[in-house]
């Protein structure tokens, strides 16, 4: 199942209508939070047992935030390190969230009465999807462009190692004149190499196989600029490719991939803690 609806109303209330219609009551619920409502910081590892592990990094925030410690939410992702080098430095990523945004998007589930299990973000979202394109063995770079950003992440076995965002929507970069489009396909190009050469210095363990691009509503010529210009096999997916979907056939449409790719990304949540 996969739909769009026209939002009338409050939240509350649409979500309200969705939960009838739909019989929401009994699936899981998954929603994500806006890339301004949380922040990743890459951190050491603290040398302490898993089950200490999430409330020795919130204390390590503690310096890093702009806000006061206990008006803030935090939670924790591993990142893998190198199997034959278990001596290496250990770092996680340390996901915080102000308390009030965490409350707001919980509220309107709430008021309405869908069961919510979990909020996630996008990053996670995004590696979902990629790592139904992975090969073993080998790491991937995804690129994708959404309403207000583009969003590079680098996975390999499942994990997300390196999460960069681009400041080009994904209506610039469609609605662009040839000359506007040229210098954002030019600053892409210099953010993918910069990444790219960045993540091999960092996890020279894990070889990046290939540069996966988001489907777009309209051929803009990215794949064959980026192809020219970076190091990296380039190929734009296809979900259909790796998911079916019988029930839902204009999935089978690049745009329709696109508008749905993050809430995809979302219903493919597995258990880890996200934020």
């Amino acid at each position: 199942m996969c739909d769009t609806y026209r939002k009338e109303g409050s939240d509350v209330a649409t979500l309200a209508r969705l939960r009838k219609e739909l019989k929401l009551d009994g699936f899981r619920g998954t929603t994500l939070l806006k890339s301004a409502e949380f922040q990743m910081h890459q951190v050491e590892a603290p040398g302490v047992p898993a089950e200490e592990v999430k409330t020795a990094v919130r204390w390590r925030v503690k310096d890093i935030i702009d806000y006061p410690l206990d008006a803030a939410t935090v939670d924790v992702l591993d990142i893998p390190v190198d199997r034959n080098a278990p001596t290496r430095n250990h770092s996680v990523y340390a996901i915080t969230a102000r308390n009030s945004a965490i409350e707001a998007c919980i509220k309107p589930y709430m008021e309405a009465q869908i069961p919510l299990e979990a909020i996630d973000i996008p990053d996670l979202a995004q590696r979902n999807v990629a790592a139904l394109f992975e090969t073993e063995g080998r790491g991937v770079a995804m690129l994708a462009f959404y309403p207000t950003e583009g969003i590079l992440t680098f996975t390999s076995g499942g994990e997300l190692y390196l999460s960069r965002r681009i400041e080009i929507s994904l209506a610039q970069l469609v609605e662009a004149d040839a000359e506007r489009r040229a210098q954002y396909f030019e600053r892409i190009a210099l953010e993918l190499q910069r990444s790219l050469d960045h993540f091999d210095r960092q996890y020279h363990y894990v070889p990046v196989a290939k540069l996966l691009l988001a489907p777009m509503p309209v051929e803009t010529g990215l794949q064959e600029y980026l192809a020219a210009n970076i190091y990296v096999p380039v190929e734009t997916i296809d979900l259909g490719t790796v998911m079916d979907f019988p029930a839902v056939p204009e999935l089978k449409h690049p745009a329709r991939q696109s508008q749905c790719l993050q809430a995809i990304g979302a219903a493919l949540r597995g258990e880890e803690a996200a934020a």
